[in-house]
């Protein structure tokens, strides 16, 4: 896995890129690592390097807001997220990115290798002329002109695709400051984005960052976002906070996977798909709760934290929601998280898996392609 260094430019080493997309790349990976950071920067660069500023101004990747911080345009967003598609999935993975089907057929948009005699109510647009043209001249023997009866007639199967709604549950908590794994994160989910966008139109995909609390996140905010820094230090805490009288000071760093699930569920209530899921990314055990207006953060973490989030995971299932969880290990192999994320699994009737970073998209993208299935809700 490429690593990174962020520091502020010394203008020792200056930009040289051969075109406005190298540079913007270039730049793509330093804002999958640190986010909106990346972006303060480059005021400073304004009169070390405005060349390149300017190129990726005129290309129409950068932009200045109304009050002068560049900020990415939705043109470097959508590249960012195409970029991640390819970078992560197409690569490795080009013969698994196939459309993905129920057992259902009907009038679809995809069609099959098998074909199937005509029957009344079959699309004409489905018709398969060479086997056609084949029945009606050994029935007819040879000769012209072909005459085409009905019963020659033969139409290519279709997919039936049912539409999917999916929540991206990725874990901003300290810890995924390190190796990379926000980063990598953010690639994996952003990838799922350009796949939607390009094959899936009629899905909907949506995001939440989970920490000390949790929140809906834009295609542009999950972009700009980095992980929440570490802001205590102690090795035990266990503090309940009021929401409705919140201190000053509350700190975020938290693995709340309890109030992700929550937020994710109300988000699919209001979808009309038939196939709904939930992905959780995440690299530790969960270290907060709700227990109604009051959050509760504790750790090491608690078994009364797990058993909410448990049950939190249980009532996903009973809505008839698909729940995956996936297990990031890149520094240590933590069998209190894998073991949780197995938890979740056996209570929700989903998958789980740990992994390292570097193997995330293909999990993922594997655990997205059977989430579009129809599932009966387990009661």
């Amino acid at each position: 896995m490429a690593t990174f260094e962020f520091s502020k430019w010394d203008g020792s080493s200056p930009f040289s890129p051969q075109s406005a997309d190298e540079l913007f790349d270039q730049l793509n990976r330093y804002l999958m690592e640190y986010g909106d950071d990346v972006l303060d920067q480059l005021q400073e660069l304004e009169d070390r390097n405005a060349e390149a500023l300017e190129m990726l101004m005129k290309q129409g990747y950068l932009e200045k807001d109304e009050n002068g911080k560049y900020r990415v345009t939705p043109k470097g967003i959508r590249r960012a997220s195409t970029k991640s598609l390819e970078e992560l999935f197409l690569a490795q993975a080009r013969d698994k990115l196939g459309r993905h089907e129920t057992d259902q057929r009907g009038v679809g948009q995809v069609q099959l290798e098998e074909t199937k005699p005509y029957e009344f109510g079959d699309p004409v647009a489905n018709l398969n002329l060479q086997e056609t043209l084949r029945n009606a001249i050994s029935r007819q023997g040879g000769g012209t002109p072909i005459g085409i009866e009905q019963d020659d007639l033969v139409v290519q199967t279709t997919e039936h695709q049912s539409s999917c709604a999916t929540v991206v549950l990725i874990d901003m908590s300290g810890s995924m400051t390190r190796y990379g794994k926000y980063g990598q994160a953010k690639r994996v989910a952003m990838a799922l984005q350009a796949l939607v966008r390009g094959r899936y139109q009629g899905d909907t995909l949506q995001f939440v960052g989970f920490y000390s609390s949790a929140s809906v996140l834009t295609e542009r905010e999950l972009y700009n976002s980095a992980p929440k820094p570490v802001s205590i230090f102690d090795s035990r805490v266990n503090l309940r906070i009021n929401l409705d009288k919140p201190p000053r000071f509350i700190p975020q760093h938290f693995t709340n996977i309890h109030a992700g699930l929550q937020l994710a569920r109300r988000l699919l209530k209001r979808q009309p798909a038939l196939n709904k899921q939930i992905i959780v990314i995440t690299d530790g055990e969960p270290t907060a709760h709700l227990e109604g207006r009051d959050l509760v953060l504790i750790y090491p973490p608690a078994e009364k934290t797990a058993r909410l989030t448990l049950q939190e995971a249980r009532r996903c299932a009973q809505e008839g929601i698909r729940l995956s969880s996936f297990a990031l290990i890149e520094d240590y192999f933590y069998m209190g998280l894998v073991n949780f994320v197995e938890q979740m699994a056996a209570v929700s009737g989903g998958v789980s898996a740990h992994c390292q970073a570097d193997d995330l998209g293909n999990l993922v993208i594997d655990s997205f392609t059977k989430g579009r299935k129809t599932r009966r809700a387990i009661r």
